[in-house]
């Protein structure tokens, strides 16, 4: 009984009114009628405002502490509130809000790790792979030539070949890799100077035209040459931007297919926007593509080429460059990719 507010704040009652009483009992003119009455006022009285005060502003208070503890227990956080509703005089209500907090920030943290350390799996696991692959294949071209395959010159020079393309592979894969990280560690270093974009895009088109013949896709560039492109950017980290967006409007096209590459400008920003009328994207799939080593189709994608990076480095590049690469994309009718740069506006004479 005494473990309850109702059980505390009536032992208490009664003490109260048992020390009022017996203190007007000392008086000269206290009637056993005005004892009744003063035992019963204070008894009702003293129960009441104590049972309340027990009740609102510390049991209540430690029944939330021990419902929260129970929830971190359960790491259940639903319904827990990182800051009271509203303010109280009660302590237990402050402990109880440092509680919910710590709780949550804890939560947080423990989900991050958990999703970092998901992530460091899914990496491992991807990188074992692509390394492998090139390893593996110029590993068994060698091997098939110390067999004596050495002695054919025809079919030494094949496998040669083959595992020099291997090896490059591999060669730029650990380059892309090594870059991915200087990027997200800060140690690349940005130049920025102004220079003309649309030569630029074109400096990239005339690299890409023996690739877009191969498979018969036209490459459109169209842009207002009544204007001015010029902006103010890392001219050869932008190159690669362009290189690698357009590459893939080529790589990923239909045989025969178009990519189409338009320049516009608004009054403080110019925009690049890189189309191909190919495969696709799935709308599942938009949102992981600038991942490391996501591919959309694994199979496929390594049987064209690539390191499965080119896009995380666009990101990184853009997002160093303050600004952020959209795409929009529907499954069999193509891709869009778009990204803006600042416009430098070229003072007249």
């Amino acid at each position: 009984m005494l473990t309850t507010s109702r059980g505390i704040s009536l032992v208490l009652a009664f003490a109260i009114s048992a020390l009022t009483v017996a203190f007007l009992s000392l008086l000269d003119d206290a009637t056993p009628m005005l004892l009744t009455v003063a035992w019963g006022l204070t008894l009702a009285i003293s129960y009441i405002l104590i049972n309340i005060t027990l009740e609102f502003l510390i049991f209540k208070e430690i029944s939330n502490i021990y419902s929260v503890l129970e929830k971190i227990q359960k790491k259940d956080l639903s319904g827990v509130a990182e800051k009271p509703k509203k303010s109280s005089i009660s302590p237990l209500r402050k402990i109880n809000s440092t509680i919910n907090s710590y709780a949550i920030a804890k939560n947080k943290e423990i989900e991050t790790l958990q999703r970092n350390a998901a992530f460091r799996r899914e990496f491992i696991a991807d990188i074992s792979h692509e390394l492998k692959t090139p390893i593996f294949a110029a590993q068994g071209y060698v091997h098939t030539l110390l067999d004596g395959a050495v002695e054919d010159v025809k079919v030494r020079d094949k496998f040669l070949k083959r595992a020099a393309k291997s090896l490059n592979a591999l060669d730029k894969l650990v380059q892309d890799l090594l870059t991915l990280n200087q990027m997200e560690s800060g140690v690349v270093k940005f130049h920025f100077e102004v220079f003309n974009m649309v030569e630029l895009i074109e400096e990239v088109i005339e690299e890409l035209e023996h690739k877009a013949e191969k498979r018969h896709i036209n490459i459109r560039f169209t842009y207002n040459s009544d204007k001015k492109f010029m902006t103010n950017a890392d001219k050869d980290k932008i190159y690669r931007v362009c290189q690698n967006l357009i590459s893939n409007a080529i790589k990923y096209n239909h045989e025969g297919g178009e990519a189409h590459i338009s320049l516009n400008s608004s009054k403080n920003a110019l925009t690049v926007d890189i189309k191909d009328n190919g495969l696709g994207i799935p709308a599942e799939d938009i949102k992981r593509i600038f991942e490391r080593f996501y591919r959309v189709d694994k199979s496929r994608s390594r049987e064209m080429g690539g390191t499965g990076l080119g896009l995380a480095i666009v990101k990184h590049i853009l997002e160093g460059h303050k600004s952020k690469i959209s795409v929009s994309s529907t499954v069999g009718k193509g891709s869009l990719f778009s990204f803006s740069l600042p416009l430098h506006k070229v003072k007249k004479d």
